[in-house]
């Protein structure tokens, strides 16, 4: 009987642990449909967003949690073109994606920062406290994430912002 118990335990053990790996891994990702502004990038000069050409669009996200957004896709753009336009960010580090979209390698990504590919930056609190950070290659390749700010850092904290973040909306609170 004690055996028999046992198995049951380990065998709704493996089940659970199956179903929370398939959330973890497969569940609540939708793929991310190509826009007019599916990739966009902040003006050195207005500080706003401005869509860039792109096509190859591939992107997937999440509503469970704002951090799971991936996006690759390739431009005509230059990056000499693009460093005097838009925003570069320093220290940007790509998040590793689901095994299964295969288009975005975050440690070569995150490798190539220091060498060849340049970061710029997508979207400043795409939702409060989370950027959308846009990594572009000489040759035309571009990924996208999202990557939590240093306003976002100290608010999930539960720490008060810095005088210099935005205003926290209410849903945050």
């Amino acid at each position: 009987m004690a055996r028999v118990v046992i198995v049951v335990m380990l065998a709704m053990a493996a089940i659970l642990g199956g179903v929370l790996y398939y959330q973890q891994v497969y569940a609540y990702y939708e793929e991310v449909q190509m826009s007019g502004d599916a990739v966009q990038l902040t003006s050195v000069t207005s500080g706003e967003p401005e869509p860039i050409i792109v096509q190859s669009f591939e992107g997937i996200d999440a509503i469970s949690s704002p951090l799971r957004y991936r996006a690759c896709f390739e431009t005509t753009l230059s990056q000499a073109m693009l460093t005097e336009t838009y925003v570069i960010v320093e220290n940007a580090e790509p998040r590793v994606a689901p095994g299964w979209f295969d288009c975005f390698d975050a440690m070569q990504i995150g490798a190539d920062l220091r060498t060849d590919a340049i970061a710029f930056m997508g979207v400043e609190n795409v939702q409060y406290g989370i950027d959308r950070i846009v990594a572009i290659y000489p040759d035309g390749r571009g990924y996208a994430w999202h990557q939590i700010n240093a306003c976002g850092e100290v608010v999930f904290d539960g720490n008060r912002p810095p005088d210099d973040c935005p205003p926290i909306p209410e849903s945050t609170e």
